[in-house]
């Protein structure tokens, strides 16, 4: 049975006409749900309304806190391995059919990140704290 533009736009066929329908009932029912209940709302403006919410806790100062570079490292560090444990994992689930090959390829690819991880530990990048603050003050360090 051939696919033809006819049967593509059937209301009897699954295709793009029911899926064209049903994304146009979705959009027109989040307008209109979003459009009444801006419109039937309560628009009283209070100081506590007012307030930014920040998990129930009172702010108590800007927004805007400076953070210590470490929680950006860290969250940098875990991309990078969460990225590479997909690939390990892609690897893993088809490795039967790669053989040696795939196994070759990716021991070279665990041993690059191992270099990585290393470098990025003789750097210093793996330590904060009181230890790595009297390591970067002391000269010569």
């Amino acid at each position: 049975m051939e696919t033809t533009a006819a049967l593509t736009f059937s209301p009897w066929e699954p295709g793009l006409l029911s899926l064209a329908l049903y994304t146009a009932l979705v959009l027109g029912l989040m307008g209109l749900l979003l459009f009444l209940a801006g419109w039937l709302g309560e628009k009283k403006k209070t100081p506590e309304k007012l307030r930014p919410y920040e998990c129930g806790v009172i702010p108590t100062g800007p927004a805007r806190g400076r953070f210590p570079v470490a929680f950006y490292l860290v969250a940098v560090f875990f991309l990078i391995f969460e990225v590479e444990t997909a690939y390990i994992f892609a690897w893993a689930v088809a490795c039967q059919p790669l053989g040696w090959l795939g196994w070759l390829q990716i021991s070279f690819f665990i041993i690059v990140l191992l270099f990585g991880l290393v470098y990025l530990w003789q750097k210093g990048g793996l330590d904060w704290g009181p230890a790595a603050i009297k390591r970067l003050q002391t000269p010569g360090a």
